[in-house]
């Protein structure tokens, strides 16, 4: 199994001007030893962390010894994006709407330059984690071979920002914070044809409490019990900040952009839709002959690409065969 190992970064220079001064960024490897295969960056989303596969890893099914990111081939390094908490509950950052997606970005290069390493094979990652690999390639549009953002988008929507505030007033205001804002989120994440598939509007007990009610619950009480308030806030925040285009010519990052862009949709994504991911490929297009528009066909909403694993799979085992 491997390790949490940590690289220490003082007075780290954020976008708006601050100076952080210290900031923690703890990883986990996997496969083969670093700088001796191919390295497959994968970014978790705003829950996850570095615990990939093994016994509980968030996406076993899909990384490891003769899987689609087979650990036999590669080496896989995964980052704890800072403040996210696991298993270091003093790593934890108060003045979260300091940073942004591309501070993160910033920091995941710097770690990856610890290693000596020039080029990567892949960065893959879904949902926030997808919006942090965007932000990477756009920062180093010469280091990635081949760019997988899967449910997700290289600039936050509307929608996406709404949703982000309402989260923010119930983890400030509610009394029972990331439970209240958890049960929000569940219902972003999937679908009404989702759960009614699921539950049925079947009741749970004779007290009178829904499946669906029940369920939701156990969502909240699962996320309170293993993830911090500023943990959560900060996860949260970053989902808004994310635009590769910011102070920059939109055709000039795109033409920039050498590796192979993979583009992962969810035809039922509310979070982050189809429909505006298929738009950035045909905006794409237009520069670029190596974008790929992939979908995920799913009645379960922008969680899919945590639960359609055979689907991911068939999309992905090409990129790494």
């Amino acid at each position: 199994m491997s390790y949490i190992q940590k690289i220490v970064f003082e007075n780290f220079p954020l976008q708006n001007g601050v100076l952080q001064s210290k900031v923690i960024l703890s990883y986990q490897l996997f496969g083969q030893s670093i700088g001796t295969a191919p390295l497959v960056l994968v970014n978790h989303a705003l829950t996850g962390n570095s615990h990939v596969i093994g016994e509980n890893g968030w996406w076993e099914s899909l990384i490891g010894e003769q899987k689609t990111i087979d650990t036999n081939k590669y080496t896989v390094l995964v980052f704890n994006i800072p403040g996210n908490g696991y298993q270091d509950e003093n790593n934890l950052i108060e003045n979260y709407q300091d940073f942004t997606t591309k501070d993160i970005a910033n920091l995941f290069w710097k770690g990856i330059d610890s290693f000596k390493i020039e080029s990567v094979f892949a960065i893959i990652g879904g949902s926030l984690g997808g919006a942090i690999a965007w932000e990477m390639n756009a920062l180093r549009p010469n280091a990635v071979q081949n760019l997988i953002p899967v449910a997700t988008s290289w600039k936050s929507s509307d929608w996406l920002i709404g949703n982000v505030l309402i989260q923010d007033l119930i983890l400030k205001n509610s009394k029972n914070p990331i439970h209240d804002a958890r049960i929000h989120a569940m219902l972003l994440y999937r679908t009404p044809e989702s759960l009614q598939e699921k539950f049925q509007t079947k009741l749970q007990n004779s007290e009178g409490l829904f499946q669906v009610e029940s369920w939701l619950f156990h969502h909240g009480e699962k996320l309170q019990n293993r993830f911090q308030l500023s943990a959560y806030k900060l996860m949260n925040h970053l989902l808004k900040t994310t635009d590769i285009f910011r102070n920059n010519n939109q055709s000039e990052i795109i033409k920039s952009i050498t590796a192979n862009i993979h583009l992962v949709s969810v035809d039922t994504d509310y979070f982050f839709t189809a429909n505006e991911i298929k738009t950035a490929f045909q905006e794409i297009k237009n520069y670029k002959n190596n974008v790929f528009y992939h979908e995920i066909k799913s009645i379960h909403g922008h969680d899919a690409f945590l639960i359609e694993f055979e689907q991911l799979n068939n999309i992905l085992k090409p990129i790494f065969n």
